[in-house]
């Protein structure tokens, strides 16, 4: 199993945004749920920043597996989080707890992370916070 895709979320957990930028490549492909691709770590340090205002997230029952070649990679977790402050397009924050099944894909070249794509259900994730 890839040791950069466990750095990675074992980072995530702990709020280690430079942690995570040094799984990534120079030119990550960042791809949101129902969102656009942000392309480069200095992007992904942004959404880092405003998520870490906006949320505070722990993923759990995380599930790792990965193509024989090394280069694919899925994982699938629990995120459970509270919602800290007011996203823009979003439902008010008060502090709501919530707790969601999740999914990344990962593409992997020269033992760094060069894609992710996260999918959660956004409206399942919206009731809970409603």
């Amino acid at each position: 199993m890839s040791e950069t895709i466990k750095h990675y979320f074992d980072a995530f957990n702990i709020g280690d945004t430079e942690g995570m930028l040094a799984c990534l490549s120079d030119d990550i492909a960042h791809h949101v749920n129902e969102g656009g691709v942000r392309r480069g770590k200095d992007m992904f340090r942004d959404f880092c920043a405003h998520m870490e205002e906006c949320y505070r997230e722990e993923l759990s029952d995380i599930v790792l597996m990965a193509s024989e070649d090394g280069t694919r990679a899925a994982a699938e977790f629990v995120v459970s989080g509270i919602y800290l402050k007011t996203d823009e397009g979003l439902p008010e924050a008060d502090g709501q707890a919530y707790r969601l099944p999740a999914g990344t894909f990962f593409t992997l070249e020269d033992g760094l992370i060069t894609r992710i794509t996260t999918y959660y259900n956004l409206s399942d994730w919206r009731n809970q916070v409603s």
